[in-house]
């Protein structure tokens, strides 16, 4: 980096040297895990962009990077302006229009996303990345399975770079299932485990440590987490008056699934904890249970999972859906469970009883149908995967 400095001394309008000392200040940052030196590197790759004559090439180099750098410190609004000045400079490179759709996406503007994304489509009609993004927001934001599937398809065939990934053959096997497709949904998902980006058929989590033993139904009695579960089970029925009250009072503090997992129905959900810490106002609100949670420190600390008391009314059913991670199990203490309503993992059927947990691996492919009378409550408890060492657990990152 010294040489390059004194170099630039000598030629302090020159685009290279600039572009290579903006590359070693970008290096230093990534090495010592800097931001003062990230933001010298984003300034530092400006520069070249505003240098005399600089050439095209460069000038997009130091751009892409800029806006990555800038994406990754956070600033994804100041990224994206980047990236849209510089597409209105070159309207006619693909990849920048499609950065500035991903980054609308990572804010949660997908109208605009979306906008881009048929610009783009009308220039660029084979853009496979733009294809499976268009996909993907149709389906998750917009319900249109049918129109979703058609993009996700030909954007995930195109196999263009960045379109081999789970979340596009995630959500494309997801659209095919819930339109009756079941056979080429589960042809989708066979693919995605030749790709390596599915453990299996039925486990599709995407944040995953491969090791891991992957089951969908676990013997909560042969379990390490025996003793915790017992504690749950002796205590039930105090869970269970303490979820009532909050019911009795207009679902305090419950709120509607939110992920759009359910086919029809009712369900709610009430979280006390999640991505390892405790929510103090719903725990002021079920004290007796959050402190029992907290004498288990495996669910209580649980990065990659929640605590929550769930509510589901008559009528309701839940699509076939995968959790997102393979770090946990989720246990279910059954507190009011009514007939008929029943839930699948992988291939087999169970029911809840009163009382009891039932221990499963959501991760794997689960689905719930709520045909009784009444309204179906069960605390669902994560626990942390038992083969993971202590160390991944402090150094997994929260979900």
């Amino acid at each position: 980096m010294a040489e390059s400095e004194q170099l630039l001394k000598q030629f302090p309008e020159s685009p290279r040297l600039l572009y290579s000392r903006a590359q070693a200040i970008d290096s230093l940052a990534e090495s010592q895990r800097s931001n003062k030196y990230l933001e010298e590197a984003i300034a530092a790759y400006k520069k070249v962009m505003e240098a005399t004559n600089v050439p095209h090439k460069l000038y997009l180099l130091a751009g892409k990077r800029a806006a990555d750098r800038l994406r990754f410190r956070g600033f994804t609004g100041k990224s994206i302006k980047l990236l849209t000045e510089m597409s209105n400079k070159f309207p006619l490179d693909i990849d920048l229009k499609n950065q500035v759709a991903v980054g609308y996406l990572l804010i949660g503007q997908s109208k605009m996303a979306k906008k881009v994304l048929l610009d783009i489509l009308k220039i660029a009609p084979n853009s496979g990345i733009a294809k499976v993004h268009l996909g993907f927001i149709l389906k998750t934001d917009e319900s249109n399975y049918e129109e979703s599937i058609g993009y996700l398809r030909e954007g995930i065939a195109s196999r263009e770079p960045g379109v081999i990934d789970g979340r596009f053959y995630f959500h494309l096997g997801d659209a095919l299932h819930r339109t009756g497709k079941k056979e080429e949904a589960l042809k989708v998902y066979e693919e995605a485990v030749q790709e390596g980006l599915f453990l299996s058929v039925y486990q599709r989590s995407l944040y995953n440590v491969n090791t891991l033993t992957g089951k969908p139904w676990w013997d909560p009695p042969n379990t390490r987490y025996a003793p915790d579960i017992k504690i749950l089970e002796k205590n039930w029925k105090m869970i269970r008056d303490e979820a009532l009250s909050l019911i009795d009072e207009r679902y305090s503090g419950f709120l509607p699934e939110m992920e759009g997992l359910q086919d029809k129905g009712d369900w709610k959900q009430l979280e006390l904890f999640a991505r390892g810490r405790k929510i103090e106002k719903n725990c002021q609100k079920a004290p007796k249970t959050c402190a029992l949670i907290s004498q288990i420190p495996d669910a209580a600390n649980c990065k990659r999972g929640q605590v929550k008391f769930s509510v589901m009314h008559p009528g309701t059913h839940v699509w076939a859906h995968t959790g997102p991670t393979n770090c946990r199990l989720r246990a279910h203490l059954g507190l009011i469970v009514p007939e008929n309503v029943t839930i699948r993992v992988a291939q087999e059927i169970r029911r809840w009883e009163e009382g009891k947990v039932i221990l499963f691996d959501d991760s794997v492919e689960h689905e719930v149908w709520h045909n009784g009378s009444t309204y179906r409550l069960v605390l669902i408890v994560d626990f942390w995967h038992p083969e993971l060492s202590a160390y991944q657990k402090r150094s997994l990152t929260p979900i």
